[in-house]
């Protein structure tokens, strides 16, 4: 499913905040010191951030808006410390309880940034990669009727 149908769905059934501006997303760029992937981008420029199946503050996937995005190792274990968490792992998702879906920016695969599981009872030990971008784990998310989709062994909806 391209992006464009999956922001329309978003935008329909779900939480979206407002757009980011392209200045929002430079200044984000300048201070995380690496730029959006193309399906990062076009889902900042539609909306900066959103809450997927249920408002806020009640739902599972808080897809975080620019400003909250950081890096995952303070996120999760409150320390810029490398042993803490890669410094190439950035929060991308915010599942609740200190558990993230996160973005590691170093290692893009066909342009996109790999999104990893990143539990907080075992990162950054265990990071396992969920998909290969931001677009697959949207509509995956999208499908999964409220469940972290990678731990789920029900079928996916649709």
């Amino acid at each position: 499913m391209a992006m464009k149908q999956l922001l329309t769905e978003v935008s329909a059934n779900h939480f979206p905040n407002p757009p980011a501006t392209p200045a929002q997303i430079a200044a984000f760029e300048v201070r995380v010191g690496w730029k959006l992937d193309e399906n990062l981008r076009t889902f900042y420029l539609h909306c900066n951030g959103a809450a997927l199946f249920e408002a806020p503050p009640d739902m599972n996937y808080r897809i975080l808006p620019l400003e909250r995005i950081e890096r995952a190792s303070v996120a999760i274990r409150g320390s810029e410390e490398d042993v803490d968490g890669s410094p190439s792992h950035f929060t991308l998702v915010d599942m609740q309880d200190t558990n993230f879906v996160i973005l590691d920016v170093a290692t893009p695969v066909n342009g996109c940034y790999p999104l990893l599981d990143a539990f907080h009872e075992t990162y950054p030990d265990e990071a396992p990669r969920i998909a290969g971008s931001f677009e697959e784990f949207l509509e995956k998310a999208l499908r999964s009727g409220n469940r972290s989709f990678w731990l789920s062994t029900e079928p996916l909806e649709g």
